[in-house]
């Protein structure tokens, strides 16, 4: 009787050793464009530097273009705060008129609204990228896509954040307090619509952090971090008087679209994808004629 003979799988297919020491190669199972790319690859650096860039840079094209329909806008906000005092839940004014007493901790909330929103975002991308590479793409659509969906809030429901409501009193903590902790207030008002405040992109994408922490990193202390960050988010958002609660809301419903594109696209939720990416097979050498 001849050596049993040997397979081994590689990319491009199937390889058969015979006895004779012959090498035959079956093509592997064809692969159809959309699978190919729906597969878990190694993300590059330098292409998802660009894609961000790129996509930041038309988000705020977008975003900033949007006509500043100022009428409308107060009016929306006039009948939100109206709807908020209906259910019970309109204290934004009360908890934004208290903590500006506390000079220090309205001013710590300035800067953290202007300069966390973006590091933090930034920081988990990176600490995916590096970690997590087979669910980074995953959880990045997710990302996308939410703040994709926000661009539609913004047009067709224009809404002037509770600091620009003259008839309702709040106190504008950035002008008040010299701070810059909005891109709406002060000198940089006139480059940023004011009127792009639903949904919230601040909860959308300081959710996205928590819960991407929550269900991916591995310390307790991280978890824990994920689940304070939103929380922490949204009581800035609302006593810096740039949000309504019900914005915040919104940001959340962009959110879950964003993780119903992402499911529908990789097949599963990002946390259940395979957390490395494994190295292409090496090819088998090539037998001598």
């Amino acid at each position: 009787m001849g050596a049993p003979t040997a397979r081994t799988t590689e990319e491009a297919g199937v390889t058969t050793v015979t006895p004779a020491g012959e090498r035959t190669v079956a093509p592997a199972p064809h692969r159809t464009v959309t699978q190919r790319i729906r597969a878990p690859r190694r993300p590059r650096i330098w292409f998802e530097i660009t894609l961000i860039a790129v996509s930041y840079w038309t988000y705020s094209m977008i975003r900033n273009a949007v006509p500043e329909q100022e009428a409308q806008a107060l009016r929306n906000a006039d009948w939100l705060w109206a709807f908020e005092r209906s259910l019970g839940i309109a204290v934004e004014q009360s908890l934004n008129h208290a903590v500006n007493g506390v000079t220090w901790l309205i001013v710590t909330m300035n800067y953290y609204y202007a300069t966390l929103h973006f590091i933090v975002t930034i920081g988990v991308l990176v600490w995916l990228y590096r970690r997590q590479p087979g669910r980074y793409a995953a959880t990045r659509t997710v990302l996308f896509a939410t703040t994709a969906v926000a661009l539609l809030g913004y047009y067709f429901y224009p809404l002037a954040p509770p600091r620009l409501m003259e008839s309702a009193h709040f106190i504008d903590t950035v002008k008040v307090h010299d701070t810059w902790g909005s891109m709406a207030s002060g000198n940089m008002a006139s480059v940023s619509n004011q009127y792009a405040a639903m949904p919230s992109m601040h909860i959308g994408w300081s959710v996205w952090c928590g819960i991407t922490l929550a269900l991916l990193a591995a310390p307790l202390w991280a978890k824990i971090l994920g689940w304070l960050y939103p929380a922490l988010t949204l009581v800035v958002i609302v006593c810096t008087a740039n949000h309504f609660w019900l914005d915040a809301v919104g940001g959340l419903l962009c959110l879950g679209i964003g993780y119903a594109v992402s499911c529908a696209w990789y097949g599963a939720p990002a946390h259940r994808l395979p957390r490395l990416v494994p190295p292409p097979p090496t090819p088998a050498p090539r037998s001598a004629p």
